[in-house]
């Protein structure tokens, strides 16, 4: 249906101040893994650690991330405290994150191997926790703050919008870490370009608690949080992930995700290996801002193209279709990177970019809106609002997937014969590299379309759930 038959209501709509505030959020909660994609490379090349130790240290942080989240998901949906049930979680997250992000990276390259690998991996795994406490109730106030079908994709891109400028920001890290009249070597300048990061994402992650508005709750549909009732709670809980995942659209959105998103995050790493060693035979130096450029014009053209372009397309053509859409543009992205990662000419890297940015770039906008219509529809079916849950699961599949890109990322890096050792690699190597580069991401894009391509929760049914709840909710009040 088009957007001319189901207007927003004015009581639906979000207020920009709102909808910035909550950006300012997901700036914070998009500038961590941001900036872990730049420090973690620093394990390698500044502390020379093993590429399998690396892929280690992206999985088990990450999987303990992910089996936490279903957790508080239950917890943040069934809170009671006077300033709602998501805002003391996100409060306290963000403060835990903050400040386990900086004494993560208080490591040494004169420590030994083992040493470092043992401190890091528990100091992530506190910042993990920290991440869990804070983004999953964060991402549930997003789902609930309008019941409005397109609403709920405004308020995403406007958030996505302004986290994207995390991506902007971030690539610049590199030229910081490894300017040596700045630090002695990377490792000193993830020390203590750690300490802004971790302050400046704290205050950041902050704002959401401080000033944004969320919906009232109905008492009878919290859950009491006893040890007494620990059982019980349990049980509801995989009770909850039961029904989550018995729905087919949710389902859908979970597996899309998975593919897209960590397929692309198993090798978002080799972009800089590609770049110094295989552009610029191994020299960090002289590649110069190359990599911070590349990462740069990525999210610029995420910011300025694809959010506009996939917020308009949806309320044209519905989000499955805006999602088919962008996801066959950025394959052809690429694609165009096996002939624009050239040595000679390092700025056709920039061709496919644009093209590029609409897999990543138009993901979260589109899903976050779409599960926010399966809250609707599980309500519908089951009787209980479960933001939190539905969005811990989501995230749950996000990560645990990010943890097999990272065990991955490690493996391919060791199967292509990378060495963190020497400056010029063989070539074989780069060119294993640049075709994973390509392969990996694309394959996991195509099977995340075929998943999508039969997703039936259109604008029209969304529209006729939201009308039978609001009927059932009237006929409550008036008994």
């Amino acid at each position: 249906m088009s957007e001319q038959l189901y207007v927003t209501a004015p009581e639906d709509r979000v207020p920009l101040g709102q909808k910035v505030a909550y950006g300012i959020g997901m700036l914070g909660n998009q500038m961590f893994p941001a900036a872990l994609s730049i420090f973690m490379v620093v394990l390698v090349k500044g502390l020379g650690m093993s590429p399998l130790l690396w892929g280690i240290l992206f999985f088990v942080p990450r999987l303990v991330d992910a089996i936490t989240d279903p957790v508080m998901g239950f917890i943040s949906d069934n809170t009671r405290s006077r300033w709602g049930r998501r805002k003391p979680y996100i409060f306290i997250g963000s403060i835990i994150t903050g400040l386990s992000y900086i004494a993560m990276w208080q490591v040494y390259p004169e420590n030994s191997e083992l040493y470092n690998f043992t401190y890091f991996l528990l100091v992530s795994i506190v910042f993990y926790v920290g991440l869990t406490i804070f983004s999953t109730p964060y991402v549930a106030m997003g789902y609930e703050t309008s019941n409005d079908y397109h609403e709920r994709t405004r308020l995403m891109a406007v958030a996505q919008w302004i986290g994207q400028w995390a991506w902007v920001i971030v690539p610049w890290f590199w030229v910081v870490i490894y300017d040596q009249a700045i630090f002695e070597n990377s490792a000193e300048g993830a020390r203590v370009l750690s300490v802004w990061v971790g302050l400046f994402c704290l205050v950041l992650t902050m704002v959401p608690a401080l000033f944004c508005k969320t919906q009232p709750v109905r008492e009878e549909d919290l859950k009491e949080l006893s040890r007494e009732k620990l059982s019980e709670n349990i049980n509801e809980l995989v009770k909850g992930f039961k029904e989550a995942f018995a729905c087919e659209p949710f389902r859908k959105l979970c597996i899309a995700t998975f593919f897209v998103f960590n397929a692309f995050n198993t090798v978002a790493g080799f972009s800089f290996f590609i770049i110094v060693y295989y552009m610029f035979q191994g020299d960090a130096g002289v590649a110069g801002t190359w990599p911070a450029w590349f990462g740069t014009i990525s999210a610029l053209s995420t910011s300025f193209l694809v959010i506009p372009v996939i917020t308009f397309l949806s309320q044209k053509v519905g989000k499955k279709n805006t999602f088919l859409i962008s996801q066959s543009i950025s394959i052809v992205g690429y694609a165009l990177f096996w002939w624009c990662f050239q040595p000679g000419n390092p700025s056709l890297m920039f061709l496919p970019l644009p093209l590029f940015a609409f897999g990543i770039g138009s993901l979260f906008t589109m899903m976050m809106s779409m599960t926010a219509d399966v809250c609707d529809l599980n309500e519908l079916e089951t009787g209980t609002r479960s933001e939190g849950v539905f969005g811990a699961i989501y995230w749950w599949m996000v990560k645990f997937g990010f943890a097999i890109a990272g065990l991955l990322s490690g493996l391919i890096l060791t199967l292509v014969g990378f060495d963190q050792n020497v400056a010029v690699q063989p070539q074989d190597t780069l060119d294993g590299l640049k075709l994973a580069y390509i392969v990996v991401p694309v394959c996991g894009t195509l099977i995340a379309m075929a998943v999508m391509f039969r997703y039936d929760l259109t604008e029209q049914k969304a529209h006729e759930i939201r009308s039978k709840l609001e009927a059932r909710r009237l006929l409550k009040e008036s008994k």
